[in-house]
């Protein structure tokens, strides 16, 4: 390994609405599994694996600290690294909290950072590697590289980099690296023609490389707020089992304020590195079409789909039976609580959905009907006038610990597995189709003693049902 570490950052903080209804603000498209067998983060860090690099630090907003850490437990890579930030702070406050922290762990050296973005999807893990190792030469001499994407099109999506003359630092034989001349805004049709023909510009991938130290310089030079704001959120941070919890006041000081504004436009010792490993940020459900396997028709289709006559589109089924007839250039994504049906020329304008569901005071743009805990998750089946019916599974081992309703009783029904009900001081061990009636005030704690997740019914009754109605008696429980 390298004197100086590479620590790879990856920023899972984002609450997309592109690619609603599967992306929700509780369960963003970084933990999707969209393209693959794992989710965008578990890509991430699987496309990290052949790299000389610690375990990966992964920033992700408070919200989502038990889907990401359940994530990287599975992935073999939870290892007291995720750091929450207490309020979204663009990227410059996040990799400046990851550039601190890796600095506090290695105080006698100068670590390499490789920030990397939770929800892209690169498809040639080699190419991606050879271009990151290319790049450690440039960051070893203080150089902050970006990774410039080679494009194949006149992208207007994305924002672009225009590159100046030949770095001279010297770097792998089959690589060169440019000075950056600019970073350029998201270009009209036209202007994209233009950048593409030229040969000079690359799509902002939004990688980059660099010393802590470094970067941690170029901001007190250019952002000394942002620094500041990080150093006080850093110096008051707690360990929180396999969470780094920032302080919440310092952080919420931090100006919003992303890496190409704060540093990247402004230091002059910005380097480009060009790369082709199949990039794409998935930022719209046609590029999500255009990136996947396509049958003879040219769709792409996931779940229980049955078409006829149809081309070109994106079938999505999550629960149910989904079919389409002589349709042709759509989008089409079914969940359990919401549909959408859109034109693939047209679904820049998913947000302007999600904007009016927000204004309606809706909650289908927040919230899954399927609601992960650490304890594992419930799917919300039915609700009417005084009752909600919820299908509760729960992870071997896991449980959650003693408390009350005022205004509701509960009546759980055992489908599979074992559960260990107590009720006040008494405790209850209950099998399958067996059930247990929890009474409104009553003190009350579920555990799954067995190796095999518990599936249970619950069925809430009463005058008010919402999560908000319960009273802890430990601060562990998370519920």
């Amino acid at each position: 390994m390298n004197q100086n570490k590479l620590y790879p950052i990856i920023i899972a903080g984002g609450s997309g609405s592109r690619l609603w209804p599967l992306s929700r603000t509780l369960y963003p498209k970084q933990f999707l599994s969209i393209n693959g067998e794992g989710s965008m983060l578990q890509s991430t860090i699987g496309r990290l694996h052949g790299l000389d690099c610690v375990p990966p630090f992964v920033i992700c907003n408070e919200k989502h600290r038990f889907i990401a850490a359940e994530q990287l437990q599975n992935v073999g890579q939870l290892t007291g690294n995720v750091i929450l930030e207490p309020a979204a702070r663009n990227t410059a406050p996040a990799i400046a909290l990851a550039a601190l922290i890796a600095c506090k762990n290695e105080p006698d050296h100068n670590p390499l950072l490789l920030v990397l973005a939770a929800d892209h999807v690169v498809e040639e893990r080699k190419a991606f590697q050879d271009a990151v190792n290319s790049a450690i030469p440039l960051a070893e001499n203080g150089k902050l590289v970006t990774f410039g994407i080679v494009p194949d099109a006149p992208e207007t999506g994305y924002g672009y980099i225009l590159r100046g003359d030949v770095n001279s630092t010297e770097i792998d034989v089959d690589s060169v690296a440019f000075d950056v001349a600019a970073f350029v805004e998201k270009p009209d049709q036209k202007t994209a023609e233009r950048y593409l023909s030229s040969g000079n510009y690359y799509w902002n991938s939004g990688m980059f490389l660099f010393q802590a130290r470094r970067y941690l310089e170029e901001l007190e030079k250019y952002r000394p707020d942002i620094l500041q704001a990080c150093q006080e959120a850093v110096a008051n941070a707690e360990i929180d089992n396999d969470f780094i919890r920032v302080d919440k006041m310092a952080f919420e000081m931090c100006p919003d304020e992303s890496i190409d504004y704060a540093v990247m436009e402004k230091t002059s010792d910005a380097v480009v590195l060009p790369m082709s490993v199949g990039w794409s940020d998935v930022g719209s459900w046609s590029s999500l079409w255009a990136i996947s396997h396509h049958d003879s028709e040219g769709n792409v289709q996931h779940g229980d789909v049955i078409s006829h006559n149809t081309e070109n589109s994106y079938v999505y089924a999550e629960s149910g039976l989904v079919t389409t007839v002589g349709v042709k250039d759509l989008i089409v994504v079914q969940t359990k609580d919401a549909v959408l049906i859109a034109n693939k020329s047209e679904v820049q304008d998913v947000k302007k959905i999600v904007e009016r569901i927000k204004a309606e005071g809706r909650n289908e743009h927040h919230i899954h009907r399927e609601v992960y805990r650490p304890w594992g998750k419930y799917d919300s089946i039915d609700d009417g006038n005084r009752y909600q019916v919820k299908r509760i599974t729960v992870k071997p081992g896991s449980g959650f610990e003693m408390r009350m309703h005022h205004h509701r009783a509960e009546h759980w029904i055992i489908v599979a597995g074992t559960a260990e009900v107590t009720i006040n001081s008494s405790t209850h061990l209950l099998c399958e189709n067996q059930s247990i009636y929890i009474p409104q005030g009553t003190a009350h704690c579920l555990l799954n003693p067995g190796k095999v997740p518990l599936e249970m019914i619950e069925v809430r009754s009463g005058t008010y049902l919402e999560e908000d109605d319960i009273v802890r008696f430990s601060t562990s429980d998370y519920l």
